[in-house]
């Protein structure tokens, strides 16, 4: 079975193929934006222009412009492919990465929006254990009691604690998406905003 990775929530454009569980190739790009431009592309450049049974994309929270660029490709080849489309959070894949490097239980710190960084706590395999949150930077360190945090604003984190935390510099790669735990994909293909929308109905 092939499977294709797509994370486009945050800086990274970054896709991956799988062929029963083993990477055949990848492609991972530090743009910050361009993600509508770079994507298809990229996809295009893998063996096979990137075909595959399974689609994983990310949900979020990240870029708003970014996860919805990274959906509707998504779900554009998987209508196309007859392929199964399934979901992840981008907090579940930078923990995924910083337990391959050999880190257990984790805290996430992740780019937000409007100055705002997304946090969120997880266990030693994996899961969730708090929830996802965004809050000022100064909130963001008091709402997590942790000793090693990982993230593109982990070492920020880290410097504004008043505690002596291991901080691991990370961005979403597609390349890790096979330690994701099972349990936190999803077939409901909804972005994770992790805040809420800035746009107010009129009273």
């Amino acid at each position: 079975m092939r499977l294709l990775a797509i994370e486009t929530s945050g800086e990274a454009c970054s896709v991956a193929l799988f062929e029963d569980g083993a990477l055949v190739d990848a492609r991972h790009e530090t743009i910050g934006r361009g993600h509508a431009e770079r994507l298809v592309p990229m996809i295009g450049e893998l063996p096979g222009r990137g075909r595959a049974d399974e689609i994983r994309v990310s949900l979020g929270p990240g870029s708003f412009t970014g996860v919805r660029i990274g959906l509707a490709a998504a779900r554009a080849l998987g209508l196309a492919w007859g392929a199964r489309v399934r979901g992840y959070p981008t907090l579940a894949l930078v923990a995924a990465m910083a337990r391959s490097q050999g880190t257990d239980e984790v805290a996430v710190c992740m780019n937000g929006g409007h100055g705002e960084w997304f946090v969120q706590a997880f266990d030693n395999a994996g899961q969730p254990s708090s929830e996802l949150v965004s809050l000022p930077p100064q909130d963001a360190v008091d709402y997590l009691a942790t000793d090693k945090v990982a993230g593109n604003r982990a070492e920020d984190f880290a410097k504004a604690s008043a505690n002596d935390i291991a901080s691991l510099s990370l961005i979403a790669d597609a390349r890790h998406v096979f330690s994701i735990p099972d349990a936190l994909l999803t077939d409901v293909l909804s972005p994770i905003y992790g805040r809420a929308p800035d746009a107010k109905l009129p009273a």
